[in-house]
């Protein structure tokens, strides 16, 4: 493999080289996909059984490694250890269920026949695509690109893996600790690089392709994807919204606002965005949630909020909804144009904006949260649902938050609390709209690595046979007969 340009990874916290890593060609791309191939047909013959044993030892490397690789992952991100040590954690629950789980949701079963087909056998099983492409973001480079490498992994596919330019350091040390379990054959890889790459990536000939990141990149995924019929998966941008009923708890309420909003300095894909409150509980609100963000301070320091912003561009379209805000006559209730920095942006709390505007509408990733006044729960239901995203959301209330939750075009909602869906492995995660589409985590996050394959076995000669040319004329009569008495009224 020739290499003939490099790329250096600096922390936002320090400014110091993390590392440098080669920018991967077409040509270097197609040549791991190539050694994956023939790594994916061991790994699936491997079974159930052995990829599970084989992924709780991995759980157990990184589990015996935690704080090395939170070190690591908040010195590329800059969020503060504690976030990065909980990313890990929740990482751990979901590859252990995926290796746990696969072979119940994967294996083949028996299904059910009619009176038509009493005389087949009918079974279902899920076989892997082979070679998975996985890119992944930046801002989770742990959590989010392994909930796509471990349930591929579970279903058996091989995985190589475009980690973000931002994060490469964080995704070699993955494929690294892989490789300590299964040093047999290159079953997860790293291609690393740019755009370009991931570009490779998508054109390299693997089997699907499972893409994190904004939605106007994932339409380029997408659109390259679609040049060779690469199904895809996609988890794109969001604009979530947080509901508060008049019978909320608005303490908890403003809590989760708060870090829901702004830590991971408001780089999350469901960071919540917008709030909209019930007028009676509006003032109470925006009075408890502007005292918890006054008492937030953002910095690389022990014991700061949160971190600075990861990618440096991130900034000017925080500065720019901020501005937006305020000419369409939004008021700043905390922070504001000054906190605006050039890596740091401190807690920004916005109220009146006018619906329209792009700091309503578009997505911010930053630290910033728009506050809405509402007459009641329809309203706030109403509105939430008014974006074209639809990742997630979460409500706040007592007798109608469910119903508020079943109503709301999101693919995860919490209720009375804040992001609880993700640390439940069980629970699917993706989104509706321009929040993409496709599921990861849970059953549907394993069996969307999988192609169903479905098998009928003759297993004695039909007494009618209803698909031969030489069936007996009664055959019709008998078929209308059947139909009427089986789906009357």
């Amino acid at each position: 493999m020739t290499v003939t340009e490099t790329f250096d990874i600096h922390s936002p916290t320090t400014g110091g080289l993390v590392g440098s890593f080669p920018v991967l060609g077409v040509d270097a791309v197609e040549e791991v996909v190539a050694h994956a191939r023939g790594a994916g047909r061991w790994w699936a013959g491997l079974g159930f059984r052995e990829r599970s044993r084989r992924l709780r030892r991995w759980a157990a490397d990184i589990a015996a490694h935690e704080i090395e690789l939170a070190q690591l992952i908040a010195l590329e991100t800059g969020k503060p250890l504690p976030d990065a040590v909980l990313e890990v954690a929740l990482t751990l629950d979901h590859l252990a269920w995926a290796g746990r789980n696969a072979s119940r949701v994967l294996g083949k079963r028996r299904v059910s026949r009619t009176i038509l087909t009493a005389n087949q056998s009918a079974s279902l099983r899920y076989e892997p695509f082979g070679v998975v492409g996985v890119i992944g973001p930046w801002n989770y480079p742990v959590f989010t690109p392994m909930g796509s490498i471990a349930y591929a992994l579970a279903a058996g596919n091989a995985v190589v893996f475009k980690p973000s330019e931002f994060t490469t350091a964080t995704g070699a040390w993955l494929v690294e600790s892989f490789a300590r379990v299964v040093p047999e054959h290159p079953v997860l890889q790293q291609v690393s690089g740019r755009g370009g790459t991931g570009a490779a990536l998508c054109r390299s000939g693997v089997d699907k392709v499972s893409f994190t990141g904004s939605t106007t990149t994932g339409a380029r995924v997408m659109a390259t994807c679609a040049e060779s019929l690469t199904p895809v998966v996609l988890e794109l941008g969001g604009k979530d919204a947080l509901i508060v009923d008049v019978d909320a708890d608005v303490s908890a309420a403003a809590d989760a606002a708060a870090f829901g909003g702004v830590s991971n300095a408001g780089q999350s894909c469901t960071a919540v965005e917008r709030v909209f409150v019930v007028a009676e509980r509006y003032d109470q609100f925006v009075a408890e949630l502007s005292a918890i963000l006054r008492n937030l301070t953002p910095g690389s320091q022990d014991g700061a909020s949160y971190g600075p912003m990861t990618m440096p561009s991130q900034v000017e379209v925080v500065r720019r909804h901020v501005d937006a805000a305020l000419a369409d006559g939004g008021r700043a209730v905390v922070g504001g144009p000054e906190s605006v920095g050039d890596r740091l942006i401190g807690p920004i709390l916005l109220t009146d904006v006018p619906p329209g505007n792009i700091a309503a509408t578009e997505e911010t990733f930053g630290p910033t949260i728009v506050v809405t006044k509402v007459r009641d729960l329809d309203q706030a239901i109403e509105l939430a649902n008014s974006t074209p995203f639809g990742l997630a959301a979460s409500v706040f209330g007592k007798r109608r938050a469910q119903e508020a939750a079943e109503r709301l075009r999101v693919g995860m909602v919490s209720i009375n609390s804040w992001v609880m869906y993700a640390g439940v492995p069980a629970l699917s995660w993706g989104g509706v709209g321009s929040s993409g589409f496709g599921r990861i985590h849970g059953a549907d996050g394993l069996r969307e690595f999988a192609r169903s394959k479905a098998i009928t076995r003759q297993q004695f000669k039909a007494p009618i046979s209803l698909t031969s040319f030489s069936r007996a004329k009664r055959a019709t009569d008998i078929v209308v007969r059947y139909d009427r008495l089986r789906h009357r009224r």
